[in-house]
């Protein structure tokens, strides 16, 4: 299962809104074939498992499968990975964790008991929780997993007041955002950083290489009054782009389309967007893992709201100094009430230190 789970990594960046499973069969201790999920439509894990046993001159038949998730049941846009196991002649399926999508939610494994196959599931679950962290919050809670992404200094400043911020981290820390952006189904930021920066919200590289996936997250920004202008840059590279205003502006909604933006209207009573609307709407657009990179305002409402469930801070081994701009806006009155974080992992990139913290 350790080996399925390292497979499934090769998926994370082209499955969604698919989760990206990891699928290796084994006999007599001996791996016949493995696979991970390609884009939507093509292959499933198991599919192309079965497929490289094969083209290795190995028959699946009698093996047993280790699969990061319980084999689909349902037709979709490929017919179901519990069959092909079936048709396969594996005697045993071996799943971390039991699908909790409505069309799958036990099936798969009953199709394949019926078929006299022994299955089981539970082996490495946390690890594999961790792994569909994204899929999983969209089917479960109805929203995507939300990390907050920002690059501070020792003092907590992501800019200077004049709002010059580049470069505050260096070059191996912001390679490091890539992957991060590249696994994303969407990239989230605010108005004031399009105003303020104009940036284009893509991946761009992988490891010092271009990104050789044709797939760029959606990207999505949060403008209440449609100030975004029809020839930001965010607007002029391929994908999907998503403006998500408060009230309708037939002319500014009429050029933003014209430039090829979808216009969102989900008005919150306080006349802003309505972020939990916003994050629900994801879900049912298949958002799977949404990376926010935006401004303290955007940032501390996500956070007061308790819609962040990760945060990933570039700390560079600099200071800034008390009239910087700081990483979230929000006031407290007591500390009682701060937000606690658990620390996750700490590495070192370069000279900067990325900390990935769990809030929920």
């Amino acid at each position: 299962m350790a080996r399925a789970l390292r497979v499934a990594e090769q998926g994370a960046y082209i499955a969604m809104p698919n989760p990206h499973v990891g699928c290796v069969l084994v006999r007599d201790g001996v791996v016949l074939g493995e696979g991970h999920s390609q884009p939507a439509g093509s292959d499933h894990a198991e599919i192309q498992a079965l497929k490289a046993c094969r083209v290795g001159g190995q028959e699946p038949r009698g093996a047993t499968a280790y699969v990061t998730l319980e084999p689909c049941a349902h037709f979709g846009r490929t017919p179901p990975c519990a069959n092909a196991l079936v048709a396969a002649g594996v005697s045993r399926v071996v799943a971390a964790l039991q699908d909790p999508f409505p069309a799958v939610a036990g099936r798969g494994f009953a199709i394949l008991q019926q078929a006299g196959i022994v299955t089981e599931s539970g082996l490495m679950a946390d690890e594999a929780r961790e792994l569909h962290r994204g899929f999983l919050s969209r089917v479960q809670r109805g929203r995507p997993w939300l990390t907050l992404k920002v690059a501070a200094s020792l003092d907590g400043k992501t800019a200077l007041a004049n709002g010059e911020s580049q470069w505050i981290t260096g070059q191996p820390a912001r390679a490091d955002v890539q992957k991060w952006r590249a696994r994303a189904s969407g990239i989230l930021t605010g108005i004031g950083t399009v105003l303020a920066d104009d940036p284009q919200m893509t991946v761009r590289c992988i490891d010092g290489a271009p990104w050789p996936i044709p797939r760029q997250p959606a990207r999505i920004v949060v403008d209440s009054r449609l100030r975004t202008p029809p020839g930001a840059r965010i607007l002029q590279a391929p994908g999907k782009v998503i403006i998500a205003c408060a009230r309708p502006a037939v002319d500014a909604q009429a050029a933003l389309a014209a430039a090829g933006a979808e216009v969102w209207v989900l008005p919150a009573d306080d006349g802003l967007v309505d972020l939990a609307a916003l994050l629900k709407r994801f879900a049912a657009e298949g958002i799977n893992e949404l990376l926010v990179e935006a401004g303290a305002q955007l940032n501390g409402t996500l956070l007061t709201a308790g819609l962040v469930d990760e945060v990933l801070l570039y700390q560079a081994p600099v200071l800034l100094g008390g009239a910087g701009r700081d990483l979230a806006d929000f006031t407290l009155t007591r500390l009682a009430d701060k937000f606690s974080t658990r620390v996750i992992d700490t590495r070192l990139l370069g000279a900067d230190t990325r900390w990935t913290l769990r809030l929920n």
